[in-house]
């Protein structure tokens, strides 16, 4: 007997929250104070009259902010979550569908596999090439460019997360050997990387010359951790919550058009 599509939607509900909640903790313990390190570069430039800045970034003059610090923190520990839920659902939907092609043993395994090439695909290729930048860098004329390329970057990996997985299926049905596809595979994503690398534009923002560079490679480098945090914390949640169920109940065949997948 297999789980209904609702109850795996369920499951995906839930490892959402406690990605979203990994994701905000890390916010909070590593995100925040290299935040607030660029903040006082900010404050330092307003001090100056935004001197110190380059155009576009000069601060407002000693104006209180609209939303306190508090506020925004908590604020964004909240979005964290929702993110975390709506990753959560896309993933168990995902899951159900390509479950029997995922690599891994057992559901845990393929839920790990799944997370990965998600963290893969959708945070870390866009971070390296459009990376995170602290509040003390960035122009905010800017701002919709960054985001164009970085929307860009991110459906280029989500279409060779797909396309692998496909070419992979195609080759295997013409009676290719496991190690020479894996081999086809990783060749077929490194060069499909290099010309992501090399076609897409970089970010358009320089780096200030106030701007320690250890700072702006802390706030890349937890920037990253968050990301990291909430793939692995679905991936094993939901892998956890598959597992436990189908050790109370025979597991499935397949899932079906929507109707039933394997606990």
């Amino acid at each position: 007997m297999g789980l209904s599509f609702g109850s795996v939607l369920r499951r995906g509900v839930l490892a959402g929250v406690l990605a979203g909640l990994a994701a905000a903790l890390v916010i909070w313990l590593v995100v925040e104070p290299v935040i607030r390190r660029a903040l006082v570069i900010e404050d330092r430039r307003s001090m100056h009259g935004g001197q110190s800045a380059p155009s576009g970034l000069l601060a407002h003059g000693g104006d209180e902010p609209l939303v306190s610090r508090a506020a925004q923190v908590v604020g964004g520990a909240v979005t964290s979550v929702v993110v975390g839920v709506a990753v959560g659902v896309i993933f168990a939907v995902v899951f159900a569908k390509v479950r029997d092609r995922l690599p891994g043993r057992g559901d845990f395994g393929r839920s790990l596999a799944l997370a990965s090439i998600g963290f893969a695909a959708v945070s870390l290729l866009p971070a390296l090439k459009i990376p995170a930048n602290p509040p003390a860098v960035g122009d905010p004329s800017t701002v919709g460019r960054r985001t164009m390329l970085y929307a860009v970057v991110l459906l280029l990996g989500v279409a060779a997360a797909v396309t692998v997985p496909q070419l992979d299926r195609h080759l295997g049905r013409r009676g290719m050997r496991s190690s020479t596809r894996w081999a086809l595979d990783i060749a077929v994503v490194v060069v499909l990387i290099g010309l992501v690398a090399a076609l897409v534009p970089g970010t358009p923002d320089q780096v200030p010359a106030d701007v320690p560079a250890d700072l702006v490679w802390d706030f890349r480098l937890a920037s990253l951790a968050q990301l990291a945090a909430l793939w692995l914390t679905l991936g094993v949640t939901f892998g956890l919550l598959l597992e436990r169920d189908g050790r109370r109940s025979p597991l499935g065949e397949r899932a079906g058009a929507g109707a039933r997948v394997p606990a």
